[in-house]
């Protein structure tokens, strides 16, 4: 356990953006409730879901969610009494309903059957989709306009199937049984481009796998439709005055731009 005392439009709308989406209206206000009775604000993630979470060269937890977590309780003024805590995703809801700690922060994807039984904050990140593209398949930079002249490649039977479908009715798509198949294919250039998950395209294309080969194109596309609400803190439903504390301190961090330093820290090549 690591103590931190340190430091949406209609749904099938389309948008493009380069920078990290503000995640609260800039006049909005939240008030922070009084946590000086809160004993303890232990945050439970996992160390598997780099750069979110992950065990650093000297051995410490470290990622994106670790630092916002501290960030969250420098806002809230409670370092003292916050903790992270790391264990595996599947033992992530038993332990908060046990109440070994307060906050699940591990990407935990918001649905329905979630929300019956646990609160959840304002979403602090959305994980858009994006366009790649093999360089060698186009004899100038690509463009959105030249890559839809071609067949775009896709994982077969998932929301990012559905969404270019929706966002580009009539695209000519082949299709891929996984995730390793579409790459590998794009890297061989056995297809032009592809659309799928930003973040995984951005840490590909910029990785020793792809070897230079691919690009990323054109700006990232959001839909709650297709992709859900972005990544969230979940609580328990009995304690919504930390769910609106937790929600207070993301907004400062959000309007501040605390919340982008972050995002930049681990994802300078960005995923928008």
């Amino acid at each position: 356990m690591l103590a931190l005392g340190g430091i949406a439009g209609p749904a099938l709308a389309q948008e493009r953006v380069k920078d990290l989406p503000l995640a609260f209206d800039s006049r909005e206000r939240i008030a922070k409730p009084d946590l000086s009775a809160v004993p303890r604000l232990r945050f439970l993630t996992t160390v598997d879901f780099p750069p979110f979470n992950f065990i650093d060269q000297s051995g410490r937890l470290s990622g994106f969610h670790v630092d916002l977590a501290r960030e969250i309780c420098r806002v809230l003024e409670i370092q003292p009494k916050c903790q992270i805590q790391a264990m595996t995703f599947e033992e992530l809801q038993p332990a908060l309903n046990d109440r070994q700690g307060e906050v699940v922060m591990a990407g935990i994807a918001v649905t329905e059957e979630l929300r019956r039984s646990f609160a959840f904050s304002r979403p602090f990140l959305q994980l858009p989709a994006r366009f790649a593209a093999n360089r060698a398949a186009f004899p100038s930079v690509p463009t959105i306009k030249t890559l839809l002249s071609r067949p775009v490649g896709v994982v077969a039977g998932t929301t990012h199937e559905a969404m270019l479908k929706a966002f580009f009715p009539g695209q000519a798509t082949q299709s891929f049984a996984d995730r390793a198949a579409l790459l590998s294919a794009l890297k061989q250039g056995q297809v032009a481009s592809v659309f799928s998950d930003s973040l995984q395209l951005a840490f590909w294309t910029t990785g020793s796998e792809a070897a230079g080969c691919c690009t990323l194109v054109g700006d990232a596309y959001l839909s709650q439709r297709f992709l859900g609400e972005g990544l969230s803190l979940m609580t328990r439903k009995d304690d919504p005055d930390l769910t609106q504390a937790l929600d207070h301190a993301l907004l400062d961090l959000s309007r501040t731009g605390r919340l982008n330093e972050i995002y930049l820290r681990y994802f300078p090549t960005g995923i928008y």
